[in-house]
């Protein structure tokens, strides 16, 4: 085409209109393949790409562009190097359009011909070509975009120094598809206008949100240009790109907290070196989920501000509260990086977490405890070795209920300081009065520790609503009774009631019972007192007669360093 078969020299084209006295034959156009959409017709002025065959009357083929491997590339009207024919006939066509173009001589080659001695087209002949129209472009056009779908929620948009992640399908104009990221399974990632990216691509991806779909067009000259790309793309193609954008941020970005929810009741915030247990959905930033806290049933526990854990959750944990609901967006460069998570997380990706703070603890806290209700009266308080006996409700910080005395027959009794329950509890219940409501907030620490039990998580701080219902004072750990007051001195003579210088069960029981009755005494709570004074009388009758002598007769003080002055 663009030898002398083809080209047009004006004075050629003249000699043939001035030689030829006859009626001029006009340009015959057979549109026998029209597109059904063709957002663009051929005007003067666009350079076209496009595919030919040449043929003489006979149906001798002169010329193709099949046969020489390469379209033909040029413009339309101004500067055109073909023949006024095929210059003309292109005009007003679409990408995909076939034409058959029916040439009179004065149009082609006149009465020349062209060739040696014109034996290649002789003189006087009328040409046929068909052609099928690749690409059409203008040295005035700009990258068209046009959005096909968007998110409705768009507090960003793509700038300049960002960084995207994105899928695409790359076709040419006539729809051949050149490349596409879905088969890999891995989108496209760059900076943009850092020259990383094709001209056009930069300037049509400014603007984008996450999740918006967009069909971006990019002229020849702000594509490959005349050079192409391998064998996929041809020299002088207009581009198609379907593209999702999937992610994006900036290397300036910091971690995101949107709070959600945060309870109106908030005396405390999350701080470095707390230990926090909270659930949390993980998902990109185009909504692909990657990881799920409930799904596990259990939440993720770390301690904050030490490195146990990302460092853009590392700085966001900070400053929450318990039961805050918060979205936190984390950057690649605070998150994974340019590697990702094989097999969860894409390289540079950003990271969504919707968060629920369950709880979080000081590994220094002690027990907290806030009275709710105290009756005007308060003679006696709970300590150490007291029977007691108490309502109580036992709940996550969250507010979900674990355990309740109501569901028992019976209110449950304990001896303080006895180990038997958790040491929280038991120093929650410490200086209570009867009738006395409290609120007590125990750290795992001080209640089930870090493997939990039975329906109490691992490292879950507790809350107790406690009431004491009755208390009984008690005996230290090892003794059976002990004096209120100065005991009897000396003590055998008072309780021989019959000085008959033995004293039996009966008679040493009637004196215990005395004292007791007295206030001067008391028995260890929560047994039988029978069984308690028979046991206290077995302790003193050392040689099993069945009766306490003088010699028998020793006080616990005798026997051991003296707290308290018992039998």
């Amino acid at each position: 085409m663009e030898q002398t078969y083809i080209l047009i020299i004006a004075v050629i084209s003249l000699m043939s209109i001035q030689c030829d006295s006859s009626p001029l034959d006009d340009l015959v156009i057979d549109r026998y393949s029209i597109p059904t959409h063709c957002p663009r017709e051929v005007q003067t002025g666009d350079y076209v790409r496009y595919d030919f065959n040449g043929t003489l009357p006979d149906g001798k083929k002169f010329e193709s562009s099949h046969d020489k491997g390469k379209p033909f590339v040029g413009q339309v009207g101004l500067g055109s190097v073909v023949i006024t024919g095929l210059d003309r006939g292109v005009l007003g066509m679409c990408v995909n359009e076939r034409r058959k173009l029916t040439i009179p001589p004065h149009l082609a080659y006149g009465v020349l011909g062209a060739g040696n001695n014109g034996t290649t087209i002789p003189p006087d002949t009328t040409l046929t070509f068909d052609i099928l129209l690749l690409d059409v472009w203008n040295m005035d056009d700009k990258v068209q975009t046009r959005t096909l779908s968007k998110p409705q929620d768009c507090k960003r948009t793509v700038v300049p120094t960002d960084f995207v992640r994105y899928h695409y399908n790359g076709t040419l104009l006539n729809g051949t598809l050149f490349d596409s990221s879905h088969p890999r399974g891995q989108t496209y990632d760059t900076y943009i206008g850092q020259g990383y990216l094709i001209k056009g691509m930069d300037v049509g991806l400014l603007g984008m949100c996450v999740g918006e779909r967009r069909s971006v067009l990019i002229p020849p000259f702000l594509a490959y240009e005349d050079k192409g790309y391998n064998t996929l793309i041809p020299p002088y193609a207009s581009l198609m790109f379907d593209v999702l954008l999937v992610d994006m941020f900036n290397a300036n970005d910091t971690v995101e907290v949107n709070a959600q929810y945060v309870p109106e009741s908030c005396t405390r915030k999350s701080a470095v070196g707390d230990y926090i247990r909270y659930h949390y959905n993980g998902t990109l930033q185009d909504g692909t989920p990657f990881d799920d806290s409930y799904k596990r049933n259990s939440t993720y526990n770390t301690y904050i501000g030490m490195g146990f854990v990302i460092i853009g959750m590392d700085k966001a944990l900070q400053g929450m509260c318990m039961g805050e609901r918060s979205r936190i967006t984390i950057p690649p460069h605070m998150a994974y990086g340019e590697t990702g998570l094989e097999g969860m997380i894409p390289g540079s990706a950003v990271l969504i977490f919707d968060i629920h703070v369950m709880d979080f603890h000081n590994p220094n806290d002690t027990v907290e405890i806030k009275v709710t209700h105290k009756p005007e009266v308060c003679n006696i308080t709970t300590d150490v070795h007291d029977l007691i006996q108490y309502r109580y409700n036992c709940s996550l910080m969250d507010g979900k209920l674990l355990y309740s005395s109501d569901n028992f027959d019976l209110p449950p009794r304990t001896t303080l300081g006895s180990g038997k329950i958790i040491q929280g509890l038991d120093q929650g219940l410490q200086g209570m009065c009867e009738g006395e409501k409290r609120e007590v907030i125990v750290p795992p620490h001080l209640g089930h520790g870090e493997d939990g039990a039975a329906e109490v998580p691992r490292s879950a701080v507790l809350k107790f609503e406690l009431e004491l219902l009755e208390v009984q004072k008690g005996v230290p750990d090892g003794y059976l009774f002990v004096w209120l007051g100065d005991n009897p001195d000396p003590l055998f003579p008072a309780m021989d009631l019959n000085q008959d210088q033995e004293v039996p069960l009966e008679e040493f029981s009637t004196f215990i019972k005395a004292q007791i009755a007295d206030g001067k005494g008391r028995l260890r709570p929560g047994i039988d007192g029978e069984v308690v004074i028979k046991d206290m009388f077995t302790n003193q009758d050392r040689n099993k007669d069945g009766k306490i002598t003088l010699d028998e007769l020793k006080l616990k003080s005798d026997e051991e360093p003296p707290n308290h002055d018992e039998l």
